[in-house]
């Protein structure tokens, strides 16, 4: 019975290597958010940069930096936080006169 793994063994051992990655780039991810919501469109440009630490980054926000090794996720709940949901006129009017008694 023959091992598994066995040929990808003998590569290895013979000299024939994977080609590793070039070298990654500073500028790692762009996100850019035009705000419609308050009647004049407003872009932000969230940059994240490579840090010295893996799978965190130096985030600038607008030119600005704005935090330094900060991870994908936590800097993706800054961002719901910071841009929440706006209340739809259209559901206010809705609820408004629901709740009016007079109606």
């Amino acid at each position: 019975m023959q091992r598994q793994g066995l040929p990808e063994r003998k590569k290895r051992i013979n000299g024939i290597h994977p080609e590793y990655p070039p070298e990654l780039p500073e500028l790692r991810r762009l996100i850019k958010i035009t705000d419609y919501d308050t009647g004049t469109p407003v872009t932000h440009r969230i940059e994240l940069y490579r840090s010295n630490r893996i799978d965190c980054y130096n985030v600038w926000i607008d030119g600005s930096l704005w935090k330094e090794r900060i991870g994908w996720g936590k800097t993706l709940e800054a961002l719901r936080k910071v841009l929440p949901r706006q209340r739809s006129s259209f559901i206010s009017v809705c609820f408004w006169h629901k709740s009016d008694p007079n109606a």
